[in-house]
C-alpha cells in the first residue's frame, strides 16, 4: 500500500475504538470523518440490548452535523481485527448524504495500517441521493 496514514489519525481512530461500546457483539468500531473545513470528528458504535445500537460512522457524521457541517472530505473506519470492517449499508447510504465525488473512505486495520481506500462510486455505485427526489 502507498499511502501512509498519518499518526494523528491513528491515535484518534485507537482512542474511539476503545471507548465503543460493544458488549454483545464484542466488535468495536471507532470513525474518522474530515469536513470540508478540516475539522475532525469521531465516532464509536453503541450497542443496545434490543440489537439497535448506532454505528461508529453514524455517530461521526451526526457530530459532525451537529456542529452545522455539511461536506465530508474523508471518512476512516477501524475495526478491531486484521479483515476490512467497511461502512454498513445504512453507514454507506449516511456517508453519500454529505460526500462528494472526491470524498474518501479509508479503512484500517486493528494497528491502523491502511487497508483499502473507496470513492463513493466504488463505495455505493448508482446510489440514491438528495439529487434523486427533484421532479
Amino acid at each position: 500500500m502507498n499511502e501512509t496514514v498519518d499518526t494523528d489519525i491513528v491515535a484518534a481512530l485507537l482512542a474511539v475504538r476503545e471507548r465503543a461500546y460493544a458488549p454483545y457483539s464484542r466488535h468495536p468500531v471507532g470513525a474518522l470523518v474530515v469536513s470540508e473545513s478540516g475539522t475532525r470528528y469521531a465516532g464509536a458504535n453503541v450497542e443496545v440490548a434490543h440489537y439497535k445500537g448506532i454505528c461508529a460512522e453514524a455517530s461521526a457524521l451526526a457530530a459532525m452535523a451537529s456542529a452545522g457541517e455539511r461536506q465530508l472530505r474523508e471518512v476512516w473506519v477501524i475495526g478491531p481485527g486484521r479483515h476490512l470492517c467497511t461502512p454498513c449499508g445504512d453507514c454507506r447510504q449516511r456517508i453519500r448524504e454529505f460526500a462528494t465525488p472526491e470524498t474518501r473512505i479509508r479503512v484500517v486495520d486493528a494497528e491502523g495500517g491502511l487497508l483499502k481506500t473507496y470513492d463513493m462510486e466504488a463505495l455505493l455505485p448508482d446510489s440514491f441521493g438528495p439529487e434523486n427526489l427533484s421532479p
